[in-house]
């Protein structure tokens, strides 16, 4: 059999689906279809699903996969539907597995600090339930207000706070995953050390849904800090400001949060939401330090961008978080439509001069227009293409070349295709310019190993 093709028509499908889920959450109309058939990425190859199941326990779930396995129908599991990437994407004929209504925070701990949570949760109101105990779940991606847990560890994604406390991996302890044929596993410990067999857990983090369903999250609970400092620093160009990052990381300093945006994109904020960032400078980097050492760090890293040439300036209160919602909001509408064009690679941090650099110049040898955000203290870059839309095929043509040479210096530099938010649908094409046959292979028969029919999340992650 063809791995993901089913033997059965939709109305076997739906018939085996209802004996063990209600109903009204069993949709087969088509605009609940259509709502759930793609996330927010690119989407390279539409299809439509079979049916939309929305599951509420773990029971459900496991139902699901028993029935999809028995009839060959393919499932693609989602939460909140904000990958970037098309990891969450229907396949043809398939099953949507909506995990957005297991959205129970099960408990804090704070003795231990650690939570165990379903994957429907918001990582928000995760810290939301964290910080009376004066805890916090440290990796918090942009779409941190939307974005599911469960999701979250489907790309292992980042965040803003990454470069200090890690992306979603550095923060999973445990995890309960039901396999493709309906079995519930659970992998890893509650404690914060443990290396017994091997690491099943961190292997279905990042793995896109390509290996098993994650119906429950162990995770590990940082402190909240006492304290926290903000710093915008405006530079006259962007090479100045990556230089910039490298300076504070030279300083010895560990910013929490380190962003750095382009002057394309602080003109487009500044029209959105009538800031006046532009007025300031042409890059800015936003820098938080935070905890007892708070004021001191803030101390170094002031002076050392005003020695790269910035000017720095202390924002405090509303300015501040209205600073970060800005940073958050910096990619626009998250989706790429025909005309633009957004990437998630990574280098290492000593490239990020180079890197910036580079990018300038691919942008304009192909004609066509940038902007740039990144997670500069961990060296995740979000470059973004575009051109006017009047521009037609031609333009098209130009960007997706552009992006090509950006994947390709990216690699050239010792980095890779994505930083955080996976390889999903649409960079399938990039993984073997980093990956050698070898490794690919290797992959794809771990995946037959946990997925022997080839039903899970089919033409993502690998192949």
């Amino acid at each position: 059999m063809t791995p993901g093709t089913a033997h059965h028509g939709p109305a076997a499908v739906v018939e085996a689906l209802l004996s063990g889920v209600g109903a009204s959450r069993v949709l087969t109309d088509r605009n609940s279809r259509g709502s759930y058939a793609r996330d927010q990425g690119p989407l390279t190859e539409p299809a439509e699903p079979a049916v939309v199941v929305l599951a509420e326990n773990v029971d459900e779930v496991q139902h699901v996969m028993r029935c999809a396995h028995r009839l060959g129908v393919p499932v693609v599991a989602r939460g909140r539907g904000t990958s970037l990437s098309g990891g969450a994407h229907a396949v043809p004929g398939c099953i949507i597995l909506s995990l957005e209504r297991m959205n129970r925070i099960i408990e804090v701990r704070p003795q231990d600090e650690v939570a165990v949570v379903e994957p429907g949760v918001i990582n928000a109101d995760l810290n939301l339930a964290a910080a009376p105990h004066g805890l916090m779940y440290a990796p918090d991606p942009a779409s941190h207000a939307i974005s599911t847990l469960g999701g979250n560890v489907a790309t292992n994604a980042g965040g803003l706070r990454c470069a200090k406390y890690g992306v979603t991996r550095d923060s999973v302890l445990a995890l309960d995953v039901v396999l493709a044929d309906g079995t519930l596993i659970h992998t890893g410990h509650m404690t914060f050390k443990g290396v017994a067999g091997y690491d099943l857990t961190a292997l279905f983090i990042g793995s896109e849904g390509t290996l098993g369903i994650v119906v429950g999250i162990t995770v590990r609970l940082k402190y909240l800090p006492v304290e926290t400092r903000t710093l915008a620093a405006f530079f006259p160009d962007l090479p100045a400001a990556a230089a910039g990052v490298l300076a504070i990381g030279a300083a010895r300093v560990q910013p929490a949060i380190l962003e750095l945006l382009d002057g394309n994109t602080l003109a487009i904020l500044d029209a959105a939401f009538d800031s006046h960032l532009g007025e300031r400078g042409d890059a800015l980097l936003l820098v938080q330090t935070d905890g007892f050492g708070a004021a001191a760090e803030a101390a170094v890293v002031q002076e050392v961008l005003r020695a790269a040439g910035a000017t720095v300036e202390a924002e405090e209160g509303a300015e501040a978080g209205m600073l970060l919602d800005l940073r958050r909001n910096a990619r626009g509408d998250g989706v790429d439509d025909d005309f633009r064009v957004g990437e998630d690679v990574a280098v290492p941090r000593s490239q990020l001069v180079h890197y910036a650099a580079e990018l300038e110049r691919i942008a304009r040898d192909h004609g066509v227009r940038l902007r740039l955000v990144a997670h500069a203290g961990d060296g995740n870059l979000h470059p973004t293409f575009w051109v006017p839309r009047d521009e037609g095929v031609a333009g098209m043509s130009r960007l997706h070349a552009a992006l090509d040479e950006s994947v390709k210096v990216a690699l050239g530099l010792g980095g890779t295709i994505t930083g955080e938010h996976g390889v999903g649908q649409y960079k399938l094409k990039w993984l073997p310019w980093e990956q050698s046959p070898d490794v690919i292979d290797l992959q794809r028969r771990i995946k037959e190993a946990f997925d022997p029919r080839g039903i899970l999340n089919p033409g993502k992650a690998i192949s």
